[in-house]
């Protein structure tokens, strides 16, 4: 007697149920990452913001309480009066380079009177008042003093 062999696969039907629950889990799941990348690039902004902050207060201590001007005075060595070291009066570099700002895509510093945060047309990353020492990101969503 001849016997039909059964085969054992999936039909069209359980394959179509199983793509179907894997594409309501994606959908779930996906927007939860898709903000990550902008906490990440928020995160890394604040925390070169800080960075920037306590770097220009180390200046300003060491150099008789006169803030960098410009701020990247902070990536080169500096006499106590800010000008060239010389022998034992060498100061710095406090920074090797102006850190990017993610929020913005910039490193560069635009130069402000502001007393207030304010941003800045031009693109740049961060804004900094060199008479008061603010440094704030520039961009409306994260203004901070």
């Amino acid at each position: 007697m001849h016997r039909k062999a059964r085969r054992s696969a999936f039909t069209l039907v359980e394959v179509l149920i199983v793509v179907v629950i894997l594409a309501i889990l994606a959908a779930a799941v996906v927007p939860q990452f898709s903000s990550s990348t902008q906490d990440a690039k928020v995160s890394t902004s604040v925390f070169n913001l800080q960075t920037l902050r306590a770097q220009v207060q180390v200046y300003k201590a060491q150099h008789n309480g006169i803030y960098p001007d410009p701020l990247s005075k902070l990536t080169i060595a500096t006499s106590k009066s800010g000008g060239a070291p010389s022998g034992n009066d060498s100061y710095g570099p406090y920074l090797l380079e102006v850190p990017e700002c993610p929020i913005v895509g910039s490193e560069d510093v635009a130069t402000s009177t502001a007393t207030t945060p304010a941003v800045v047309a031009g693109g740049a990353g961060w804004v900094y008042n060199s008479t008061t020492g603010a440094i704030w990101i520039n961009h409306a969503d994260y203004l901070t003093e």
